[in-house]
Parts: C-alpha cells; structure tokens; sequence
C-alpha cells in the first residue's frame, strides 16, 4: 500500500474543520450533527471519526481557527517601535476582521459568526473557556501597549491607565462584530466614523 504522508493527513483534517466551521456557522454548535458535518465533508464517517473523536473535539478544534484570525490583524501594527494612535489601531482590527474573518479563504464563511458562538460556548464549556481568555488577554495587551506607546508620545493625558483604555478599546471591536452580524446596515467605515470621533487620534502635522 502506498504510504500515507504527513501533508495529505493534514489536507483532510482541515477538510473536516472546513466542513464543520461551515455547518457551525450555518446551524449553530449545538443544532450540529456529526453527521451533518460528514455529510458536508464528503467523506465516510470512518475517515471523520480518524482525525474527531467527537463534535466536542471539533468545537474546540474550529474555536481555535476562529480565534487565531482575532491575533492576525496586530501583525505589522507594532513593530519597530511603531506608535499608532488607539484610532488607527481600532480601524486595523475592524479592517481586519472584514478582510480576514468575515471572508476566510480556508472555511469559506464567515469567521465572526462562529466567533460569536465561542463566546457563548465559553460559559459552559472549560477548555473553550480558557482559550477564548489567552487569546483576548493577549489582543487587550496588545491595546493596552498602543495605548502605552501613545501616552509616552505625549498624545494620553498621564494618568490615563493604559490597561484601562485598552480594554475600552478591544470592547469597540468586539461591539462591531456583534451589530455587524445584528444589524445588516452596520458598515465599518460608519462605525469607524463614531469610534475615531470618540478615540484620541494623531496631532495635525504629525508622521
């Protein structure tokens, strides 16, 4: 028998992981069968039950996809001591999540529904739980260092808390995933429109 080699073992596990994201995003976790998911893939049972022992495992699986979207769009935004202001961090992100999540070329759906759906399976369940808290500690980090960066230039009133205004920031985000899948007419550059009205940007004349 010909070998099997580590790049098709990888090609069908994220086959199935499509495939569950877009029956997760479609139905919700809950309302998911595995055998819809099966059903979706393509495949037989048995090659599905290979790489997933159970939905909870691809729950926790298509999470994981899901949230790490959320960490791609701060690449490039601080590096080599860059100093954006908590504006132009806020439209990256609502940027990104249109252009990375809402449109994933991997699952072929959109990402911010099956983000939301984390959030809530993280009040039950554990593992879900604790994911969803590193990655969004780490995204409020990144605010909070924007923040940071912006004080030291001079642009945040001293005794503003860096830690505070980045979780302020990180909630503008997150309020935008929401009323965009809520609210049909909610667009990014509109909601950017009101959040850069309310955020401190960068002084005239400033590079």
């Amino acid at each position: 028998m010909p070998r099997v080699t580590e790049e098709y073992l990888a090609g069908r596990r994220a086959e199935i992981l499509a495939a569950s994201a877009r029956r997760f995003a479609a139905d919700g976790f809950h309302a998911t069968s595995m055998a819809g998911i099966i059903s979706e893939s393509g495949l037989s049972a048995g090659a599905v039950y290979r790489y997933f022992r159970s939905k909870e495992e691809l729950i926790s699986a298509v999470a994981e996809i899901a949230l790490s979207k959320a960490e791609e769009v701060f690449e490039g935004l601080l590096v080599d001591g860059a100093t954006p202001s908590p504006a132009e961090a806020v439209s990256a992100m609502v940027h990104g999540v249109v252009a990375r999540a809402a449109d994933d070329t991997i699952t072929k759906t959109d990402l911010t529904r099956l983000a939301v759906q984390v959030w809530g399976e993280a009040l039950s369940n554990p593992e879900v739980h604790q994911r969803v808290g590193d990655v969004y500690r780490s995204l409020r980090g990144h605010c909070a260092e924007v923040a940071r960066r912006w004080q030291a230039a001079g642009h945040l009133p001293p005794e503003a808390p860096p830690e505070q205004v980045g979780t302020a920031m990180l909630g503008l985000v997150q309020g935008f995933v929401l009323q965009r899948l809520l609210l049909e007419e909610t667009s990014a550059d509109a909601y950017l429109a009101g959040a850069t009205a309310l955020l401190p940007g960068r002084p005239a004349g400033s590079g």
